[in-house]
């Protein structure tokens, strides 16, 4: 069965350290394939991103969608952070997290009327429309409910990020924000201002993810900057400027982000301009103080390379498969200098199930541990049942102490999920 809910801590030995040692005895303790969080780390990255945009008028939001763990958003909680969120089940686990309704954004281009519903009953900081038919239909649900609510326009600036095709949101290609160039924003922003039941907060931008390069961000926030100063000049109000997430982190390296440059690049665009500054980083909060650990299952010798086999797969990170993501894999296991071209693979009845392919690995063993490096962003929050395995479990270490954020499920748990009509 499933660990019990109560048995959720124990002493991380070495100060608290997660090294190699720590990580393996977590794996014993709990099994693998298994997440391991540094939630020390976590609020490091965020106090840091909160400082290098200290000098303005800000908020800053953490994007859900990167990591949804209420404990971990709980963590954040504490330090200050509001919630951006993509859907009504996000919203639900931001205010379990105790984060206020005020400081949560709802972005994403499918809302539903339950969702829209329950955040303005709620009364949630600010929704962000990305279409006209949105539009229209938040008003009439607003004006029939008697419901008011703070409304944002997400314009898509054209910007490329240069990052990968499924993670650009920031041209006219994609299904994000409304575009500048047919005039329709102004005309939505003003059916926002005339409308009894709606507050229009501002405007909004969302780029893309995984950005390493300042240049795109500063042509995206000069082109927000003078639509909302053309807004204002027109009599419009536009107290707030939502600028989004999207800052990439050093997967190879795993260095932690510096935020300085890019709060410097900020403050130079949006200082002295009177507008109240959104930000919602996610990647560059968690991910890089995330590891996924798991066991050697065999080694297969084939042709021309190894294959190490694991009981972590697809369903556990598909990043790999999905975006070709790169992940440093480490491992836990003395076995020499040694290294030889390998494929770690799991084991899932697909070609694609792999984590990395012809890695330079050491001469690892059946029993070895390893650990999946910079999992916190995009990992556990996209996992899946596929082949009917129960997700890995999930662990936070903060301050010396490993709590067991989520269990594992067992087959049974999952296969009561179901239905038979037959039976």
């Amino acid at each position: 069965m499933a660990l019990s809910h109560t048995d959720t801590s124990e002493i991380i030995p070495g100060h608290g350290i997660l090294d190699g040692e720590a990580l393996m005895n977590l794996a014993e303790r709990y099994s693998t394939p298994l997440y391991v969080y540094d939630g020390d780390q976590i609020l490091k990255n965020f106090r840091a991103f909160q400082k290098a945009v200290s000098n303005l008028d800000s908020k800053v939001h953490f994007a859900v969608k990167a990591n949804s763990s209420i404990a971990i958003l709980s963590l954040l909680h504490t330090a200050g952070a509001g919630a951006d969120i993509v859907s009504g089940g996000e919203l639900q686990r931001a205010l379990t997290a105790h984060i206020n309704p005020k400081d949560i954004i709802f972005s994403g281009v499918g809302k539903t009327d339950d969702e829209l519903l329950l955040a303005m009953h709620l009364g949630v900081g600010q929704i962000n429309i990305e279409s006209g038919a949105e539009l229209g239909r938040i008003a009439a649900l607003a004006a029939s409910n008697n419901l008011k609510c703070s409304i944002a326009l997400r314009v898509n600036v054209d910007v490329d990020p240069g990052s990968h095709e499924k993670i650009s949101t920031g041209q006219n290609s994609t299904k994000f924000g409304l575009a500048l160039t047919d005039g329709q924003a102004e005309s939505y922003y003003e059916q926002i201002t005339a409308h009894p039941n709606l507050t229009p907060s501002g405007l909004a931008v969302h780029i893309g993810s995984q950005l390493r390069n300042l240049a795109p961000f500063e042509t995206a926030y000069n082109e927000l900057l003078g639509f909302a100063g053309h807004l204002r000049s027109n009599g419009f109000d536009v107290p707030c400027l939502d600028l989004g997430g999207g800052f990439g982190i050093d997967y190879e390296e795993i260095m932690h982000p510096d935020f300085t440059e890019y709060g410097k690049m900020v403050e130079r665009i949006f200082k002295n301009t009177e507008y109240k500054l959104g930000f919602e980083p996610g990647r560059s909060i968690v991910g890089n103080c995330g590891n996924l650990i798991t066991k050697v299952i065999y080694v297969k010798q084939g042709i021309d390379k190894r294959f190490i086999i694991i009981d972590a797969a697809m369903n556990d990170l598909i990043r790999p498969t999905l975006y070709e993501a790169f992940h440093r894999i480490d491992s836990l296991a003395e076995r020499g200098k040694d290294t030889s071209k390998a494929d770690i693979v799991g084991p899932i009845c697909e070609t694609g199930d792999y984590l990395a392919r012809n890695r330079q690995m050491p001469m690892v063993e059946a029993g070895d541990y390893l650990a999946v490096r910079s999992v916190g962003a995009y990992g556990a929050v996209m996992m899946s049942n596929y082949n009917t395995r129960p997700e890995a479990s999930e662990v936070l270490s903060y301050h010396g102490i490993a709590h067991l954020i989520r269990p594992r499920r067992t087959v049974e748990d999952l296969i009561k999920m179901e239905i038979n009509p037959f039976l």
